[in-house]
């Protein structure tokens, strides 16, 4: 399509998401958990289609050399289809935020005022590899009252096709706005540029992908951006961690999936340690491609030498970078210089460290024995995330439905008049 055709298919599809959005807003609580609901349904009903549709983008994203992590996003199997319905159905059984009251107040003069939560409007989601992404986003959109467009990356869109047809057809299904979930049609990067300067048609941009994609969005956007940017997490294994704990959480928060943006990608060991050696042999023998200094190569010969560059890396693979610190506060300051604000976690019986650790690591989600893996909205209770935020303005950590509204203030009087 050229420039100027799909400038006019994105402010089309704006256009009908502001009318679809103001129809969600006044919708109640049970009926747009009855739309969900029936998307779900229609989700598993359809999901030998999506399940075609996904061996497709697999075939084409592995000829194109398209990296083991991004492959593992990219693949829907019978139990990642259920668990995007599943993820639908949680997020229709959720408390609706919208309408809530966050706080009221009565002024000397009588004036009544609350602070009352609304749906942001229209909302655009443009993201990458991630087909589930179609399912979460468009569920938490909706049951924020919500409109969204969804704009996917180019290997799934065969996958994000059949999903958003299923969710469509449950959402109308139940009588909400056709136009409430839009999916862009179309691959080019222009759509993406339209969406970044929809103003007036678009009211929040979300981006999920990698570093270049989320730049992109954040130099070109006129329209404000909530940021989803690497996940550099830590685990930080305290010399009074349990030698059992820490060597099961850095191995679960590691490998258990590592093309996740919860994955830890730095290991830091206090020298004071009693023994790192079962850690690091553990990770190794899992197949992780360990790096890390002298030090850490001196404890098992297997690490490979670190450069500069590790400690600010993303790997989303079975890498890890390793390091020997002195204590919690030298912790600390390696995640102050490295972390992208994501996740990091301590492992330590003492309290007192742990609540320092707490207090003093300025990220999105802070942790205290458990593993990183665990930087997740439905782990959290939300339903499903629409991202994790890791900025500090509006939303921060897994953005769900309470992420996705905004507010206004509601004055009710009985005629006064300012003197």
């Amino acid at each position: 399509m050229a420039d100027a055709d799909i400038q006019m298919l994105v402010a089309d599809m704006g256009r009908r998401a502001r009318a679809a959005a103001r129809t969600l807003a006044a919708m109640p609580s049970a009926a747009k958990s009855a739309a969900l609901l029936a998307a779900a349904a229609a989700i598993r009903a359809a999901s030998a289609e999506i399940a075609a549709a996904n061996a497709e983008d697999m075939a084409a994203a592995e000829a194109s050399g398209l990296s083991g992590a991004l492959l593992d996003r990219l693949r829907l199997d019978a139990g990642r289809i259920e668990a995007m319905a599943s993820g639908v159905e949680a997020v229709a059984r959720l408390s609706d935020p919208v309408g809530q009251v966050i706080d009221r107040a009565e002024r000397p003069n009588g004036l009544v005022l609350t602070r009352t939560r609304v749906p942001i409007g229209v909302i655009g989601i443009i993201y990458e590899s991630r087909p589930n992404v179609t399912a979460d986003a468009g569920a938490l959109a909706v049951m924020a009252g919500n409109a969204a467009i969804l704009r996917g990356g180019s290997e799934a869109i065969r996958s994000n096709r059949a999903i958003h047809a299923a969710l469509a057809r449950g959402l109308e299904a139940a009588a909400a706005p056709a136009d409430a979930v839009q999916l862009v049609p179309v691959t080019d990067r222009m759509a993406v540029g339209a969406m970044l300067t929809a103003e007036g048609l678009i009211d929040l941009v979300v981006p999920r992908g990698g570093r270049s994609l989320v730049a992109r969005v954040q130099s070109e956007a006129r329209v404000p951006v909530l940021a989803h940017l690497d996940g550099i997490n830590h685990t930080y294994i305290d010399r009074a961690a349990d030698p059992a704990m820490a060597r099961s959480l850095a191995l679960n928060a590691k490998m258990r999936r590592t093309g996740v943006c919860g994955a830890t990608e730095t290991l830091l060991i206090d020298r004071a340690f009693a023994d790192p050696a079962p850690i690091l042999a553990a990770l190794a023998d899992a197949g992780c491609e360990l790096r890390g200094d002298a030090d850490v190569q001196a404890i098992d010969p297997r690490v490979l030498p670190a450069d500069r560059l590790d400690w600010d890396t993303e790997y989303l693979d079975a890498i890890l970078s390793v390091k020997l610190v002195d204590g919690v506060g030298d912790a600390i300051e390696h995640i102050a210089r490295h972390a992208s604000h994501h996740t990091d976690a301590i492992v330590t019986e003492d309290a007192a460290v742990a609540e320092r650790f707490l207090a003093e690591v300025d990220s999105a989600i802070v942790m205290w024995n458990a593993s990183t893996q665990f930087a997740d909205g439905g782990e959290f209770g939300l339903g499903a995330e629409i991202g994790i935020s890791t900025g500090r303005l509006h939303a921060r950590g897994p953005v769900a439905l309470e992420g996705l509204t905004t507010y206004k203030w509601v004055v009710r009087g009985t005629g006064q008049t300012r003197p």
